[in-house]
């Protein structure tokens, strides 16, 4: 197996969830600000569910993020 090729192509993965996991995360907390959901020094819980299908391998990451 060629080490060096899986880490970038697990690094090109992660790369496209972070990006896309950002933008759902800001689109949601700025949905809720402007419909006053939210307010400044709130926490909102999220997490994240990663699986690998043909393994058969799952893992589930929270955490919270607070708003200023």
């Amino acid at each position: 197996m060629n080490e060096d090729n899986l880490n970038m192509e697990i690094r090109k993965f992660l790369k496209n969830v972070g990006i896309s996991s950002q933008r759902i995360i800001e689109n949601g907390v700025l949905e809720a600000n402007n419909k006053g959901i939210l307010k400044l020094g709130d926490e909102i819980e999220v997490e994240m569910n990663l699986s690998i299908k043909s393994l058969e391998i799952k893992n589930t990451i929270s955490g919270k993020i607070r708003i200023d």
